[in-house]
Order: C-alpha cells, then sequence, then structure tokens
C-alpha cells in the first residue's frame, strides 16, 4: 500500500537526513547454526549466525552480529527498475526491530473489548481465544500468544450459510446493501486500531470486498514507516467490524547495522537472486524479461523512502532497515529492498517449507469437451490444486487447498474456479467431490477468477 509520508522522503526527516558516512566495521562475529521461519510467503532456511541475528550482544564489541535474511530480493513485478532523478541518501545506520516476548491476557482482553466481544480470554494451544459459538458461527478472536501475536477476528457467520458451516471465512453481509463510505470506515476501525497501539497509523479505507470495505493501516515504528506489517480491519455494511487481522505484540528494538543509500541499493535488487521460475535476477532487465514471465518494459522509480520492512530474522518476525521504492506503474506499488550492507548479511540455502493442506468442497461444475471446470470457495492467501478421477460412469473431483499456517492474512472468503482436463469428454457421467458425494451443475454467469494466493 502506498502512503504519502513527506516527512520520510529521505530528505527532510533528522532520521532520514544523510550524514557522512561512517567506515565499514569488519565482520569478525563467529558462525553457529540458525533456523528461520520465512513468514507471510517465504520459505524454511537453514543457515549460520552467532547468536539471536539482529539481537546478539555482540553490539556490546562494536560491531553487530550477521544478519540472516530470507532471500532478500525484492517484490521483482516487471522488467527492470530505472531510477528517474537522484534518489536520497538515507541515514549512516539503523536498528532492527523484532517480534519477542509472550502477549498477554490482558492485551487480548484490551482488543476483545474494542470488538465488542465479551467473555474472558483462554488459552487454547499456541493461541489466546475469545468468543465463538458451540457450532463455530462466531464470533471468535484468535491471538497467537508468541509474538508478534498474529490475531483474527471473525464476527458472526449467519446459521446454515455455506461459506461458514466447515471454515468460517466470509463475514455475513446485508443482501443489497453497500459499503460504507471511508470516513465512516476508519472511524469503526479507530478503537481496533487504538487498541492494537496503532493509532496514529497511516491508514487507507480504498479498498472495497462487495460490501465491505476494508481499512489497511501501517504503522511507524520508531519514527520510521513500515511495510508489511499491516493491520487490516473489515468492516461491514451496517457500519460495524465484521473481521481482520494483524499483528498485537509491538516490536522490540535490536542491533544497529551499517545501511546503504537507496541507490546504492536500487543497484543490489538487479542482481539479487531469482524469485520466480528460472530468471538469473529478481528484476529481469531488458532482453531477460520474456523467459522470466515478464514484459521487457522498465519500470521507473519515482522516489524512495527509508522505512522498515517484515522479514523473518533467525526464525521470528522482523522489520529490517529497507529502502521503500515507490515505482510509476498501473498499480502505484512500493517495492521493499533490504538496506543493510551486505557484509553484515549471510546467506541461507532453502529447505521445504511445511504447509496446511485441505480438501475444499466443490460447490458447482460446467464442462465443455474434455474441460471440466470446478468452482468453489476458498481464501485470498492459499494455493488451490485440482484434479479428477474418472471412472465408469462417474468422475471424482478432488480441489485440494495449500495454507501456510504462519501467514497473517484476512479472513475474506472469494469464489474460485479451476479447469481439469479429462481423458474424454463427460458425456452423462455424474461429477463427484471427494466426499463423495454429487456436485451440482453451476449456474449460468460470468466467469469466475482463477486462485492465485500464495501459501
Amino acid at each position: 500500500m502506498n502512503s504519502e509520508r513527506p516527512d520520510h522522503d529521505g530528505t527532510g526527516s533528522e532520521g532520514n537526513r544523510a550524514a557522512r558516512r561512517r567506515p565499514r566495521a569488519a565482520l569478525t562475529a563467529s558462525v553457529a547454526a540458525a533456523v528461520l521461519l520465512a513468514g507471510g510467503g517465504g520459505a524454511y532456511l537453514a543457515a549460520t549466525a552467532s547468536g539471536p541475528a539482529g539481537g546478539g550482544s555482540a553490539s556490546d564489541r562494536g560491531t553487530p552480529p550477521p544478519l540472516v535474511l530470507d532471500s532478500p530480493a525484492a517484490d521483482s513485478g516487471t522488467g527492470g527498475y530505472r531510477a528517474e532523478g537522484r534518489l536520497p541518501d538515507g541515514p549512516d545506520s539503523a536498528p532492527v526491530y523484532r517480534a519477542a516476548g509472550r502477549v498477554t491476557e490482558e492485551e487480548v482482553a484490551r482488543l476483545a473489548e474494542a470488538l465488542d466481544l465479551a467473555g474472558k480470554p483462554v488459552v487454547r494451544g499456541a493461541s489466546w481465544t475469545v468468543g465463538t459459538a458451540a457450532d463455530g458461527s462466531g464470533p471468535v478472536l484468535r491471538v497467537a500468544r508468541e509474538a508478534p501475536g498474529n490475531w483474527t477476528f471473525q464476527r458472526s457467520v449467519a446459521a446454515g450459510d455455506d461459506c461458514g458451516q466447515k471454515d468460517p471465512v466470509c463475514p455475513a453481509e446485508p443482501t443489497g446493501a453497500g459499503p460504507v463510505g471511508e470516513a465512516a470506515a476508519k472511524k469503526a476501525a479507530a478503537p481496533v486500531l487504538a487498541a492494537v497501539g496503532q493509532d496514529d497509523a497511516a491508514t487507507d479505507a480504498g479498498q472495497v470486498m462487495g460490501a465491505r470495505r476494508v481499512v489497511n493501516a501501517e504503522p511507524e515504528v520508531g519514527d520510521l514507516p513500515t511495510h508489511g506489517w499491516t493491520t487490516g480491519v473489515i468492516v461491514g455494511a451496517d457500519g460495524t467490524v465484521t473481521g481482520g487481522s494483524g499483528r498485537l505484540k509491538a516490536p522490540v528494538k535490536g542491533d544497529t547495522y551499517p545501511v546503504l543509500s537507496a541507490e546504492q541499493t536500487l543497484a543490489r535488487v538487479a542482481k539479487a537472486p531469482a524469485t520466480h521460475g528460472d530468471c538469473a535476477s529478481a528484476v529481469p532487465l531488458e532482453g531477460q524479461a520474456e523467459s522470466c514471465g515478464a514484459t521487457a518494459a522498465t519500470a521507473t522509480v519515482t522516489g524512495a523512502v527509508f522505512g522498515l520492512a517484515a522479514q523473518p530474522v533467525a526464525g521470528r518476525a522482523a522489520l529490517v532497515p529497507s529502502w521503500l521504492f515507490e515505482v510509476r506503474a498501473a498499480d502505484g506499488r512500493t517495492v521493499p529492498y533490504p538496506a543493510v550492507d551486505p557484509e553484515y548479511l549471510t546467506s541461507a540455502q532453502p529447505s521445504p517449507r511445511p504447509s496446511a493442506e485441505r480438501d475444499v468442497k466443490v460447490t458447482g461444475y460446467t464442462a465443455e469437451g474434455t474441460e471440466l471446470t470446478v468452482r468453489f470457495t476458498g481464501g485470498v492467501c492459499a494455493k488451490y490444486d485440482a484434479e479428477a478421477a474418472e471412472e465408469s460412469g462417474r468422475v471424482t473431483v478432488t480441489v485440494t487447498e495449500r495454507s501456510d499456517p504462519e501467514q497473517v492474512c484476512i479472513l475474506v472468503a472469494k469464489e474460485y474456479e479451476l479447469t481439469v482436463r479429462l481423458k474424454e469428454p463427460l458425456g452423462g457421467r455424474a461429477v463427484l467431490g471427494s466426499d463423495g458425494k454429487p456436485v451440482p451443475l453451476a449456474k449460468e454467469g460470468a466467469r469466475l477468477p482463477a486462485p492465485t494466493g500464495g501459501g
């Protein structure tokens, strides 16, 4: 999300004002085993570092410990990046902020009160829970006990609503109602943001999902803007908060690292490892774009803001000093990239990342020739695959959802469709779901999108 922050443009604020750059200290810390969990779409990583990366006692000797990150490639987009004019120098150094500690009952109760939830927080496994009916229809607030305290909230789903019977992920909304205005949505979200310590965060209420409006908030930490530490509050057509997600525990200041200027950081973006396919760089340059599944156009960087971007560090969520590049593109997006001097970064080797899997109920199908298209309801952050098993007189179709259990994701459901190719036309054969029950023929209507979420 883009937010205009004139006090953090790399030239006007004290924290970003360029100073005479100090000589880099030599990296002398020894290394020991460490493991990373890249929440929110990264991968499990095995690497080496001395002590808790980004928070060790090595700073007492004047040299911070090595910082072990997931691949520091930016959101690559399409084409290369080119700066329009001079980019800011920024500060000489900046601290990493890390998730630390445990979420207390008082913190959970404060958030529950802001959500108008009755009841006392109770511990269920690794989470605090407030609310929820015996049939799982809600409302319910769940907060991870370990920092950063990932939380999700869902208002009640009407009994009998197919969306909420098995996995209640989409709040009910009045039929024919439209979303409230942006001002009203921000007013409704204000108590929730205050409860999580983000009442002064920059907010954007432009996102609309049917009759619901989403207020997205990006807080400031250490007087710096953040990227990826977002709180999302969903406001229904009647002006009440119907859902949301975010982090409850404020990050703690850790070690301070030398950082690069915006121009130096942008120069590193093109040299970063591939983030998809067999591309040779995170940002394909002209001539490489076609093989990377991108266009050959060069994106223009119109400005850069020094801030903090969410990254996994030593197995815990963290905010890492980064440049937030403003890119001239149709979606007006912000591209973050770590600004920490590469002398202080260690490499990491990817290893398989576990994911939660489940079968999703298929709600309808259409068939044309050997193509069988199935419809289903899913979340916005998971990945989905469909496969069909053909037998005499019937075809059994299975849609599998794969999601990251550690990822923070707004609880919103969308209807999708996926197409599988049969060995022969469906004909008069029945279509069954993975539960063995018949799948109804879908009604005629506009084609639905295929899921694109990353779990």
